[in-house]
């Protein structure tokens, strides 16, 4: 009798010991937001094959060991940046995000730092191995990254437009690589930072009252609410005439026109639920934004298969 409930209590023991592991490793990835990661991974691959790589055949592509250093050192810089910035607003996401807190909460703090530490030194080293101006590219990546989360973000405006900027970094570090100018790719590019630049502000004004009691000065909390909804109302027509022109003048074509022309549509939703002060609407607004944002992954990955068969 004995016997069988010390084999019952041990596989109780190693059941709960795998459970317990199992959450640490779905902690480190949700304080990583390995899945944000891997959705910007999928987007750079998407934008610097079919975007800004204009002359290589996907071969030559598939083997420059070069281009695939970089975005894996952006990858890894973006799982450091997760988890500097979630160290900054552990006190905030406790109210915000309460079940990724709770997450999270199976691993220490200080084995956090030890990986951001970790993965900043093995993005640096790639770098390093690539070349001088690729490691001073992510050195100063880096330390905007860190610097965003101990200080701008909690800067009016500045926390905004630094945010966007530094999801746009990467990207702008792959037109940079190939030298990838024009008029077609600098208006998708305005219009990828409004639609996250609206994104960032109806997200803030779902955690004003939390934002303004640690001390982060929002647009949402700095200005009234109808004063707010002006500025991403207008922020969201700017869109739709960014929209229009990449329609009107760069001659854009296939599923790419399409997405744009939806987006005409979309844009008049979000600012018809915007009108409305209820936090629902907000709620339905930032999540449009951001499924039509990944729409628009999407659509280039699919017309850049037409464009190259």
């Amino acid at each position: 009798m004995n016997s069988e409930k010390e084999t019952f209590q041990s596989k109780n023991y190693i059941w709960k010991s795998i459970l317990y592991r199992f959450s640490q490793f779905v902690g480190f990835l949700i304080g990583a937001r390995f899945f944000v990661a891997l959705l910007l991974t999928f987007a750079l691959y998407v934008s610097t094959f079919f975007l800004f790589n204009q002359d290589e055949t996907f071969r030559k592509f598939v083997f420059d060991f070069k281009v695939h250093g970089i975005i894996f050192c952006t990858v890894v810089t973006i799982l450091a940046g997760g988890i500097i910035n979630q160290f900054y607003d552990l006190e905030k996401d406790h109210i915000v995000k309460p079940f990724r807190t709770r997450i999270q909460s199976f691993i220490k703090q200080k084995y956090f730092l030890y990986a951001y530490l970790v993965l900043s030194a093995i993005s640096l080293g790639v770098a390093w191995t690539i070349s001088h101006k690729v490691f001073a590219f992510f050195v100063v990546y880096q330390f905007f990254m860190w610097f965003y989360s101990h200080k701008l973000s909690r800067l009016l405006m500045i926390n905004n437009l630094t945010f966007v900027s530094l999801t746009l970094y990467p990207f702008f570090g792959m037109m940079v690589y190939y030298e990838t100018f024009s008029r077609k790719v600098m208006l998708m590019a305005i219009f990828l930072f409004l639609i996250l630049l609206c994104i960032d502000i109806v997200k803030d004004m779902l955690t004003k009252s939390v934002d303004k009691a640690f001390g982060y000065t929002t647009i949402p909390n700095y200005f009234k609410s109808r004063n707010t909804q002006i500025i991403i109302i207008s922020l969201l027509m700017i869109t739709m005439a960014v929209s229009m022109k990449l329609i009107a003048k760069t001659g854009i074509s296939g599923f790419m026109a399409y997405y744009f022309t939806g987006g005409l549509f979309v844009m008049i939703l979000c600012i018809y639920l915007l009108l409305s002060s209820s936090r629902r609407n907000k709620f339905f607004t930032l999540n449009i934004l951001r499924f039509w944002v990944f729409i628009g992954i999407i659509a280039m990955l699919l017309n850049g298969i037409e464009n190259k068969l």
